[in-house]
């Protein structure tokens, strides 16, 4: 709203400007407001809907004084802008007149010359007051043609603020459409489609973090007076079937789980019980039900993602393919919206999963289309939207009528329930006028994400079914009357299309990634828990937009509840301390070894598992991965594990326990191995030992088998006292059983041994250095040295 300057009188002026400085303080709040004051007008009733030439229209409404000041002599006008408006790209172009300012807006002219038309107030309109008006029009004050069209009507407010003349300070207008002397001959097929929708609010289970939908399912709530109005008028239900899942989760029991943990029992199972027994009889006679995605996904934002996240559209569409609605059937639907309609969004989403088939509905708003570049809706709505990322190149589409529930024409006003009602009338009328009566025209009404939160305007919509050129119907029917669609362009799109956050697709990717290693880990694929698929979808849902705290709840709760499976496919660990695992320490002997590690399976499935052995501080430790192996419910597996590595010491290494896929599962375990092994110089001396211990050895039997055969007398006597040294050395145990019977050695020169007893004595010519060398021989048992 626009203000303006408040004009003093003249001859006040100078006396003001001159006490100004000393009584700004003082001066009341009304005594020089700074801008122009504005009221707020609330059109509420409007009687008839359309009216025909001859009859007068009652207008009800209320003002509401918004400005700080007290108006005086206050009054309400009624008005009308006389330009006959006779098509739906008319009423798309009315000015909403946003940037003039009030009391320059002249589009719509006052009527003063019946004293109906206006009423002044019985006293002035102080600060935050509000009155309410009736204003009853006579047809002739009107000055319009007998003619079908519409006109833009409305009431305006006029009052005086202090020190100020008389000015325009309010006003509001709506549609009028008239129904002409000319009969309105062409009948206008109708689907009203009516979202049935809420954010998801089950952690699994009957576990639930608030009591949003319960509230919602009661009477007063928006589900619950939505689907009342099934009762009295045919319409086609738009539902999410993850919603329907947790109503009738809510029938059976549930809790609501606080974010401390802890746990109140729920209070919404009544209603629940009630809301699925409404929603059954609305199928039974014969309101259509068309299913979106399974947890009603933002699509643009999973296909822009990729990877896993834009798998989750085909998914979505699978398990809702796959849904059981009882003995009713469905419609499997896709509904996008503004920039989502584009091309590369409607393409993937509307093909490529199981079960897909041409009578699939897929709903575009026209507001996704620039105004100069929507597709003509006056005859159809069903087109093909060229999409070349489709199979066919094509997508059978039906486009809803944005403007049907544009309301308006002020932006202030547009979804109110009377003005949606009147602009719903007044669209309606002029297809109905068009096309000379021939044939039917079929249009579809859609209300955008978001518009209307208490379902009051809804209902205005619904009850406009009964308007006499309108016939009820459904969404199919309406796309298979046309089995010839004429094709265009789908909406170009914008630079961002998506409705979830960046954070929010971050937190859906992270429970992606831990819901397919949980998947890849189970022998059977399939056996992975339904609560888990279905809220990895729920956590993408459009639903969350403008929730983004809910939305972070959600996604670390059920990241939490897969990590926790997950965790139970682990390294054993015996080894605690304070609670805190420890490392496991095994050593390494020698270049080679093994070790072993054992893996325990704590969840109730058969698991496929393996396990990655890496160094973390060296790079020479060389591991051996062993087969990935099955393990049963509880079970365990305890591989041993070769590994080598080519210097000794401590190494830091992370064992891992991985899924067929090699996907990490929990946490790594850490293991400290002691490699003890010999470097290059100890192998040369083990080597040169070796060689000593074989080489004396050899020389000492060649000299014997030598001596043998020089002396074969001496070798058996000295084999004939060996055995009787052998049984001597028994009794006696004086003597070893390896020198017993062994002939001593005579020395050059015919010396003797020296006795034991005696001392020892040096042989003659033999020198010094020779000493070690008999010693030697002496100890290996050697008969001639």
């Amino acid at each position: 709203m626009f203000r303006r300057r408040l004009r003093l009188p003249a001859v006040l002026g100078a006396g003001l400007l001159v006490a100004a400085s000393a009584a700004t303080v003082a001066a009341p709040a009304e005594a020089a407001p700074g801008d122009d004051p504005v009221v707020q007008v609330s059109i509420d009733g409007f009687s008839p809907s359309v009216p025909k030439p001859g009859q007068p229209v009652v207008i009800k409404g209320t003002v509401t004084n918004t400005s700080s000041v007290t108006f005086a002599d206050p009054q309400v006008l009624a008005c009308i802008d006389r330009t006959r408006l006779a098509s739906t790209s008319a009423l798309d172009a009315i000015p909403t007149e946003q940037n003039i300012p009030m009391d320059k807006r002249d589009s719509c002219g006052n009527l003063t010359n019946d004293p109906q038309t206006f009423k002044p107030f019985e006293r002035p309109l102080a600060p935050k007051e509000t009155v309410a008006f009736a204003l009853t029009v006579p047809w002739k004050e009107w000055r319009i043609s007998d003619h079908t069209g519409v006109y833009v009507v409305g009431v305006g407010f006029r009052g005086q603020p202090p020190n100020s003349e008389r000015i325009a300070a309010g006003r509001s207008r709506t549609l009028m459409p008239v129904a002409g002397k000319e009969p309105l001959t062409r009948t206008v097929n109708t689907a009203l489609v009516i979202p049935l929708l809420h954010r998801p609010t089950q952690l699994g289970g009957k576990n639930f973090a608030n009591e949003s939908l319960a509230k919602d399912l009661g009477p007063t709530g928006a589900l619950g007076r939505s689907l009342m109005l099934g009762r009295q008028h045919r319409v086609t239900w738009l539902v999410d079937p993850a919603m329907l899942d947790e109503i009738r989760q809510l029938a059976k029991g549930y809790v609501v789980v606080s974010q401390n943990g802890q746990t109140t029992t729920g209070t919404g199972q009544v209603a629940a019980i009630n809301w699925l027994k409404e929603f059954d009889a609305s199928r039974a006679h014969g309101n259509e039900v068309v299913l979106l995605p399974y947890g009603d996904p933002d699509v643009a934002s999973l296909l822009e993602a990729g990877g896993q996240l834009k798998d989750m559209v085909r998914q979505a569409r699978t398990r809702t393919e796959r849904f059981d609605l009882g003995s009713t059937g469905f419609a499997n639907g896709l509904w996008l919206e503004g920039g989502a309609a584009a091309s590369r969004y409607l393409g993937p989403a509307s093909t490529g999963f199981p079960g897909a088939t041409a009578e699939d509905l897929n709903l575009v708003s026209s507001s996704s289309w620039p105004a100069a570049k929507r597709p003509v809706l006056t005859t159809t709505p069903v087109y093909n939207l060229i999409a070349p990322e489709s199979p066919d190149q094509a997508v059978r589409t039906v486009v809803a009528d944005s403007s049907l529930t544009a309301g308006g024409p002020d932006a202030d006003a547009v979804d109110t329930p009377l003005q949606v009602r009147q602009r719903f009338a007044a669209v309606t009328a002029l297809l109905a006028a068009s096309g000379g009566g021939q044939g039917a025209s079929s249009v579809v009404a859609l209300p955008p994400r978001g518009w209307d939160t208490d379902g009051t305007a809804t209902a205005a919509l619904a009850n406009s079914l009964t308007l006499p050129w309108l016939k009820a119907t459904d969404l199919s029917s309406i796309a298979n009357g046309n089995q010839r669609p004429r094709t265009m362009r789908a909406p170009a799109p914008e630079a961002t299309n998506g409705i979830l956050t960046e954070n929010q697709l971050t937190s859906v990717g992270r429970l992606a990634n831990a819901t397919s290693t949980m998947q890849k880990l189970l022998v059977d694929e399939a056996a992975l828990p339904e609560v888990m698929s279905q809220a990895l979808l729920r956590s993408a849902s459009a639903g969350w937009n403008g929730y983004p705290e809910e939305s972070r709840q959600f996604a670390a709760i059920e990241l939490g509840s897969v990590n926790k499976q997950l965790g139970s496919v682990r390294l054993v660990n015996a080894k605690v301390d304070k609670g805190l695992r420890k490392e496991i320490k095994v050593n390494l002997a020698g270049s080679k070894g093994t070790f072993p590690l054992t893996i325990a399976n704590d969840t109730e499935w058969s698991v496929r598992v393996g396990i990655v052995v890496k160094a973390v501080n060296r790079t020479d430790l060389k591991i051996e991965t062993p087969e990935t192996v099955v393990l049963p419910p509880h079970g365990k597996w305890t591989p041993r594990i070769n590994a080598s590595a080519e210097q000794n010491g401590l190494i830091r290494a992370d064992a891992q326990v991985v899924n067929a896929d090699g996907q990490p599962i929990g946490k790594s375990q850490e293991l400290l191995i002691q490699a003890s092994q010999y470097g290059s110089v100890g192998w040369v001396l083990v080597g040169a030992a070796c060689a000593l211990l074989f080489g004396t050895s050899f020389v000492r039997i060649y000299r014997r088998v030598r001596s043998e055969r020089r002396n074969p007398a001496a070798a058996e006597a000295a084999t004939q006292n060996t055995e009787t040294g052998q049984h001597a050395g028994t009794a006696q145990g004086t003597e070893s059983t390896e020198t017993a019977g062994i002939a001593e050695p005579e020395l050059p020169g015919g010396a003797q041994t020296p006795d034991p007893a005696h001392g020892r004595s040096e042989p003659d010519g033999v020198p010094e250095a020779a000493t070690p060398d008999a010693s030697l021989k002496e100890g290996v048992g050697s008969k001639d040295g």
